[in-house]
């Protein structure tokens, strides 16, 4: 059994497989994004651009370091999406003090 061939992580995204994807993100920069466009919007970032979720991987070291560049994009992101609003008052109140 042969392995599928990983995609080179610098190629170009095939957005043309997910038309709907791109009005969401147009849409969302737009600031016209319904709530389901804004979270296709969102899951195409994640998952799709940065492949946060995949694994970066790659038989060459180039490739590897770049894969991860993208990923790092994601993880960012998924941060931010995570936070807790406790979290964020308690950064907000202590960076309001200096």
């Amino acid at each position: 059994m042969t392995k599928a061939p990983i995609a080179a992580p610098y190629a170009p995204y095939p957005w043309e497989k997910n038309v709907l994807a791109v009005y969401a993100v147009q849409a969302l920069h737009k600031g016209e994004a319904t709530p389901e466009q804004q979270r296709l919007a969102v899951d195409l970032i994640i998952n799709g651009l940065s492949d946060y979720y995949g694994l970066s991987y790659r038989p060459d070291t180039h490739d590897t370091a770049f894969a991860e560049g993208r990923r790092f994009v994601g993880a960012q992101i998924v941060k931010l999406l995570k936070l807790s609003p406790a979290v964020i008052a308690a950064v907000k109140k202590k960076t309001e003090k200096n």
